[in-house]
Order: C-alpha cells, then structure tokens, then sequence
C-alpha cells in the first residue's frame, strides 16, 4: 500500500466535478493525487474546498482542465490505487463490437482506458511503478440499457482486456441517509491479479445506526429513515439569507401560474406532471438535476401552511442543495459561485453518502 503512514491509499479524481468522489476518498482515508475538470466554475469551487487538504495537486500541475490534452502525458500522472470517475455517457462506435480498445475512441471512457492502460505499461517496463487496483465508475440509470446494452458491454470487455473484473449496480440516495430519490449506476472494477476475489458486494443503504445494508429486497424497509425537512432551512434562516442577498426563492406568480398551467395541460394529454412539490413531512423529493437553476420544477418546496410566507412555492437554496447531496455545507463546505452555477454543480455531482458507503466497502473488500 501507500507509503506514507497518514493515508490508507491515493487516488485519482477524473471529471471531478466539485469533488463528490475527493470528499468521499478522503473521508476514509484516501489522498489525491491528480484531478481533472472542464469547467471554469466547477473549478473554482473545487479548488475552493480541496486547496488545503490537497495543496500538492494544485501547486504541482495536477489540477488537470482537459483530460484530453494533447499535451497531458498519461504516463506523468503520478501512481494512483484507485481511480474515480462519474465519466459522460456517449455513445461507443459499433465496428462489429470486436470486444477491442478501439471501441471507445472518441468518448471520454478512451481517456480512463488510456490512463489505466499507461500504467500497466509502465509496470511492464519497471515493476516500481504500481498498477491501478481499482477504478470506480459512476453513470446515469439507464446507462447499463443505453445503445440496446452495447456501450455497457463494451467497457465490460475493455475493462477484462485490461485485466479487470466489474460488478455494476443501480443505488438509490434515498437509501444512504439523505432524503433524494435519485438512481444511479455505479461500477467497481479491480485488478484481478491483485486483488483475488470473485465478485464485489454492494452496499444497498445504511440503516438508522449507520450500518450498511446489503440485501438489496430488504432496503426499502431497513433504510436509514429520512424526510426532506431534514435538509431545509429554518424560515428564520431562509429569511435572513434572503435578506443578505436581496432576493426571494419563492417562485414569481408568472412562473407558478406557467407550471399549473402546464400540469393541467400534461394531465389531459396523460403524460405526467410538470412539476413536483415537496413538504418537511415528505420522505424526499425527486432527482435534483443540472437544470435546476433554470425553473426549479422538479423540486419545488411548498410554502403555503408556514405562517408569513408566500402561498406560491419556492426552489431549494444552495444551501439545501448542498445538504440534499450530502456536502458538509454545515461544516465547511464552501460554494464561492452564483446560485445558478452551484445548482448545476449540486445537479451533476455524486450524492456523497453512497460514494463515502462504498469506498468503505472498497477497503474493507477489496484492499
């Protein structure tokens, strides 16, 4: 393992985000190595909260921007044990799937298969320089079924063709203590040469003691217990923070009288809602998304039973947006951006909960 007494292993943080993956890493005992992000805004947030535990990557040139870069030499990036990565999802070339790296040339899965790859060559050359153990992979829900299962299979078979094994399951935030029903994908893949087990068991929840749950029929009701009103702020506090930044997050009449209108007009065509409100009481909301900022329909808070408030409803504050994907907003977490970037940053991240339950599960299992 790593040589240094202080960590139990290192990792890389590739389409890092705003560092859902570094936080979870780090909280059970990873050091990062080297992180790679696109955008400016996430960026700064990222830098914001890991400047201090992680000063190397960022005064070293291992805050990478492009991970397609022609100048960034894979074989540069320093030794890593594990990699993390919540990789875009796009769709694989179709040349007869011939089970081959040439498959996933021109998406961003090339660059993790490169990197990993980089290494294995490198270790062929000179045993000093490690092997990556493990890469954690995260995508959307409907990833394993995307291109009729084609690009699912594909990184199966490079991942073997690296040397490999994968076990893939669908986990709910909603079951890891923080009150969002959100799907997504997770992919845990180890080197089987180093590490020998036959198959990765997953956490499917934590329950109210903060054990974690692993029959995945017994979830539902083993679940830590939770309700949205555990993320929101007090009206005082809401009413402060609106005062200090004057602005209201109560919806305008306009937009709330546009999302009725076009529920009701949903409704007759019998295609779903097009909002969804929650209360404190409610056991958690829907799935926050990158384009939240933009009408906050698919969270909306209901305000009209909460004496001195508007009767319309209101979006989440960042703050609660935060909370929602399980950020210490309340113990130093920092979102130096506007409300619209942080929404879309809380949108596109990991839910921290489920990431810190299964690197524990990583170490306890696999390292």
């Amino acid at each position: 393992m790593s040589k240094n007494k202080k960590y139990k292993f290192t990792f890389i943080d590739l389409f890092a985000g705003i560092g859902g993956f570094h936080l979870s890493m780090e909280s059970v005992g990873g050091k990062c190595v080297f992180a790679s992000e696109i955008d400016k805004f996430a960026r700064q947030t990222y830098e914001a909260n890991y400047k201090q535990s992680s000063p190397e990557i960022f005064d070293n040139g291992n805050f990478n921007e492009d991970i397609t870069d022609e100048n960034l030499k894979y074989e540069d990036i320093p030794e890593f044990d594990i990699l993390c990565g919540g990789f875009p999802c796009q769709p694989f070339s179709h040349a007869g799937l011939k089970k081959g790296f040439g498959d996933t040339r021109g998406t961003l899965f090339f660059n993790i298969q490169e990197i990993v790859h980089s290494k294995i060559k490198a270790n062929q050359k000179d045993k000093s320089i490690s092997v990556p153990k493990i890469l954690l992979l995260e995508n959307v829900k409907g990833f394993k079924n995307h291109d009729k299962g084609n690009t699912f299979k594909t990184i199966k078979n490079v991942l073997d063709d690296l040397g490999y094994d994968m076990n893939a399951e669908v986990l709910n935030s909603k079951h890891f203590g923080v009150p969002q029903n959100r799907e997504r994908i997770f992919m845990v893949a180890w080197n089987r040469d180093l590490i020998k087990v036959e198959k990765f068991n997953f956490p499917f929840g934590i329950d109210n003691d903060g054990k974690v749950i692993f029959d995945k029929e017994k979830r539902e009701q083993l679940a830590k217990e939770v309700k949205v009103g555990d993320i929101l702020l007090k009206k005082e506090e809401l009413e402060l923070l609106e005062k200090e930044a004057n602005k209201t997050y109560t919806i305008s009449e306009r937009l709330w009288a546009g999302h009725q209108r076009r529920r009701v007009e949903h409704a007759n065509k019998g295609n779903g809602f097009g909002f969804s409100s929650f209360n404190e009481n409610s056991p958690y909301t829907s799935t926050i998304s990158a384009r939240y900022y933009k009408d906050g329909s698919e969270i909306l808070i209901e305000q009209n039973h909460i004496e001195g408030r508007p009767n319309r409803p209101r979006k989440l504050h960042p703050i609660e947006a935060a909370r929602l994907q399980g950020y210490p907003i309340d113990n130093g977490f920092i979102i130096p951006v506007s409300d619209n970037q942080a929404y879309k940053q809380f949108g596109n991240s990991v839910s921290v909960p489920v990431v810190k339950t299964i690197a524990q599960e990583i170490i306890k299992q696999l390292l």
